[in-house]
């Protein structure tokens, strides 16, 4: 996983709250081996309706996605973040994540911002106003910032700390590997052993 200091660009106003893992990457999307090629499945039901904003050329190369409240409820699938990644967003702003997606989320370096929803809300109506409008997540001071607006929000020491040194589950695990080999030299022998 790459280190995530700082998010900046334009942002995809998408303002739709309950959005669940299914209408991210639905389901048969999953039947797929690997992290990769789930751009595609992005959104897809709904990007078939012409009208729907992501079909709108204005906010193409967009690497933040605003969205309502309670955004990647349903299932557990690491899947509609790997695809939201490989669509090129970095980070999502929303009143309140699901907490199995803000998990997952972090674990793959796409940084989950919780604001007010009416900081959201001003957000959203800004790049609607002006798609070109420049939003910028610096994950070191936990703060947003836009014309106009600064806007802290919280992120716990530990999530902090994996995305600025780029670690996911395996290689916080790996930070320990002189520890793990030290306690498995002291294990009796009849015991099992990683290897």
């Amino acid at each position: 996983m790459e280190p995530v200091r700082h998010v900046v660009g334009r942002a995809l106003p998408l303002a739709r709250a309950d959005v669940d893992t299914d209408q991210i990457i639905p389901s048969h999307w999953l039947k797929r081996l690997g992290r990769t090629g789930y751009a595609a499945g992005l959104f897809e039901a709904w990007r078939r309706d012409p009208g729907f904003v992501m079909n709108d050329a204005r906010y193409d190369g967009a690497s933040i996605l605003l969205a309502g409240a309670n955004f990647g409820s349903g299932s557990s699938r690491e899947h509609a973040v790997w695809a939201l990644r490989e669509a090129g967003f970095r980070a999502v702003i929303a009143p309140r994540f699901a907490d199995i997606f803000k998990s997952n989320a972090l674990a793959n370096g796409l940084v989950p911002v919780e604001l007010a929803e009416a900081i959201v809300t001003r957000l959203v109506d800004a790049v609607r106003a002006d798609p070109a409008t420049e939003i910028a997540v610096d994950v070191e001071q936990r703060l947003v910032t836009a014309p106009g607006l600064r806007a802290p929000f919280a992120l716990d020491d530990h999530a902090r700390s994996r995305l600025l040194a780029g670690l996911d589950d395996i290689a916080v695990t790996l930070l320990r590997e002189a520890d793990i080999t030290a306690y498995e030299k002291k294990r009796p022998e009849w015991l099992p052993k990683v290897r």
